[in-house]
């Protein structure tokens, strides 16, 4: 491992998108990162499809083997909201970083820019104005009506001064060959934009962390039923969710396990950690999962990117 920067501050943003809004979105995106820079943040981390918000509860007129014109207006507004890498919403983002001097990680709906396929995605943006982009491998059960599987970008990272930080989607972190690949490119932060405000996550995060010896940024949103826009053809997908569908429930785990931030329910908020990076190396002394507590002789990881 490579000598690290001592510390990092991280700024974890949880807050609520504008649904089916990417301008909108984006403003309020920026508005947080100055709000973070203000505070000194080095590393910004905004939760799961952030732009242009996570559409829970909706089905867009899906069901098996059929389908409805009514949801295939909702799924083409979504459509239309979600974001081709590189364009102008991407360009603001990574201006932001270059002025902030800080890389932010952000969830986005990604329209490809030549199919016509969604994918559920992450980016970092590096103060130097570059990006890498990640598409979730797997969508999760009715996700898979919406977005495809990832077809590129499967487990980019990012090199930092505090070592390579590298970003796995929602239960992409149930995938352990996938936490492994990450892994075994050496990741000291684990970033991970997701929608689980269930308590059996928070189980789920410290395991990981103290699994790969990393850093864990669990990047939970807001989400309220009164926030989905009011004239959607499929509205009555709705009427059955709780009044708030996504609690949040964010914090930052240490690679012992510990909370360094315990989990924030039911507001929005931006949370605040100095990361000690010493930690990243130290901790490794009894265990590292793909170095000497790994027998490579034995199991090996074959990662086609």
């Amino acid at each position: 491992m490579k000598d690290l920067k001592n510390t990092c501050r991280v700024a974890l943003v949880q807050a609520e998108p504008v649904m089916f809004d990417k301008a909108a979105s984006l403003q309020k995106a920026l508005g947080l990162i100055a709000n973070a820079v203000s505070e000194k943040a080095e590393l910004i981390v905004f939760p799961e499809l952030f732009i242009p918000g996570y559409p829970v509860g909706m089905n867009f007129g899906f069901s098996m083997g059929k389908r409805t014109e009514a949801g295939r207006k909702d799924w083409m507004r979504y459509y239309n909201a979600s974001l081709v890498a590189g364009e102008a919403e991407f360009q603001a983002l990574s201006a932001a970083a270059v002025s902030a001097g800080a890389y932010i990680s952000i969830g986005f709906s990604e329209r490809d820019a030549v199919i016509g396929t969604l994918y559920n995605s992450n980016a970092i943006f590096a103060p130097d104005g570059t990006w890498k982009v990640h598409r979730k491998l797997k969508p999760t059960g009715s996700e898979r009506l919406v977005w495809g599987d990832a077809n590129r970008d499967y487990f980019p990272v990012t090199d930092t001064p505090w070592g390579p930080v590298g970003a796995l989607i929602c239960w992409e972190s149930y995938m352990p060959l996938a936490r492994v690949a990450l892994y075994e490119k050496g990741i000291t932060i684990y970033i991970s934009p997701n929608t689980n405000d269930n308590p059996e996550w928070q189980a789920t995060i410290q395991h990981i962390a103290i699994e790969g010896k990393c850093y864990f940024i669990n990047a939970d949103m807001l989400i309220r039923k009164d926030s989905y826009p009011k004239d959607l053809n499929t509205a009555e997908d709705l009427a059955k969710l709780p009044e708030m569908v996504c609690r949040g429930g964010s914090c930052i785990i240490d690679p012992y396990g510990h909370y360094m931030t315990d989990p924030v329910w039911d507001e929005e908020t931006i949370l605040y950690a100095d990361l000690d990076m010493n930690l990243a190396a130290a901790c490794k002394m009894e265990h590292d999962a793909v170095g000497h507590y790994s027998r490579p002789d034995v199991l090996e990881l074959i990662v086609r990117e």
